[in-house]
């Protein structure tokens, strides 16, 4: 008798199903009514968070019960719904206001978004070729999310999103190096992340501050580091 397709679904790729879920419900409160609008933000904000979390589950999962022959393609699905489309349009309408009114600024940043989910399509789409046990190729696509979202959630200026945007975007796709994090990094990067669901924009956005020092600390000095570690190999 032939298999269900459902069959083929492991533990993991539930967890990596969850991650697509919860960028689908990212994308959701950004437009839905029966959320208050001042509230649609944080929803989104939080939602994508969730998605990260269940993105960094699914590897632990993974390696508990194995993945199966369709995980790989599964995870990759859903990392693009919740760190590129639903991150994308969460920049999108954090900006609204201010490029409403003005055409130029709506093609600015639609180019920039596009160009940058057209880096993290790539980037996740070839992760498994490029794939190595001691560094990433390119800027991780979850830190590349969290750097771009926390910009947003501090509404820096306009004329900084866009660079921000395309810089992190072809970072993705670049050559550089970056160390993979050990267990207590990974530890240490869930708490910031459910500190910055949790408190938001409270206590002077300490949370999501840290978080993106965090990752920003990363982003700079993680290529300098597997350098160094290349050097004394």
């Amino acid at each position: 008798m032939q298999k269900s397709i459902l069959s083929l679904v492991s533990m993991a790729d539930c967890v990596s199903i969850t991650n697509a879920i919860f960028g689908f419900l990212a994308i959701v409160s950004l437009i839905s009514e029966i959320i208050p609008e001042e509230y649609r933000l944080r929803a989104s904000f939080s939602f994508i968070l969730l998605g990260l979390l269940a993105d960094g589950l699914d590897g632990i999962v993974a390696r508990k019960f194995k993945r199966s022959e369709i995980g790989e393609h599964l995870d990759s699905m859903a990392d693009i719904t919740t760190m590129g489309i639903a991150t994308s349009i969460f920049i999108y309408v954090t900006y609204q206001d201010y490029i409403a009114d003005n055409f130029y600024r709506q093609i600015y940043i639609l180019i920039s978004l596009i160009l940058f989910l057209s880096f993290g399509i790539i980037r996740l789409a070839s992760y498994y070729i490029m794939k190595n046990k001691n560094y990433f190729t390119g800027l991780p696509a979850p830190a590349s999310s969290i750097i771009l979202l926390l910009l947003a959630f501090l509404k820096i200026d306009f004329i900084f999103i866009l660079p921000a945007v395309v810089i992190i975007g072809a970072m993705m796709v670049s050559g550089i190096k970056f160390p993979k994090p050990g267990p207590r990094m990974d530890l240490v990067a869930a708490i910031l992340i459910i500190f910055s669901i949790l408190l938001y924009d409270n206590y002077y956005r300490i949370a999501p501050l840290l978080l993106f020092i965090a990752i920003i600390v990363y982003a700079i000095g993680g290529p300098v580091y597997t350098k160094f570690l290349a050097k004394r190999r």
